[in-house]
């Protein structure tokens, strides 16, 4: 009897873990944000505080930023990607995309 009851408890347990097929809802892919260096180039020559780089990334119309001191490595080619170039002191040489 004792055994009877862990078996259906088991089970009862393992149905409670299975995954229902086709219940997961699928989410649309997110439209592709080519980014757009061009519309950036103003932030060249002023810091690169948040805000200013914040500005730079939703004027070029990329998906996302990264803020490049000298020495760091090269990351893979990103279209959707603003790479804003710094110097020393914190302030933007160069925007470019990728």
């Amino acid at each position: 009897m004792r055994l009877l009851l862990l078996l259906g408890t088991a089970s009862l347990l393992t149905a409670c873990t299975l995954p229902l097929r086709g219940t997961a809802p699928q989410s649309a892919p997110r439209p592709e944000q080519r980014c757009n260096a061009q519309a950036a180039q103003w932030a060249i020559g002023k810091t690169a505080t948040e805000n200013n780089v914040h500005q730079a990334r939703g004027q070029a119309g990329a998906y996302m930023v990264r803020v490049i001191h000298q020495g760091d490595p090269a990351l893979p080619f990103n279209p959707e990607r603003l790479n804003l170039e710094v110097d020393a002191t914190g302030r933007i040489v160069a925007a470019t995309c990728g």
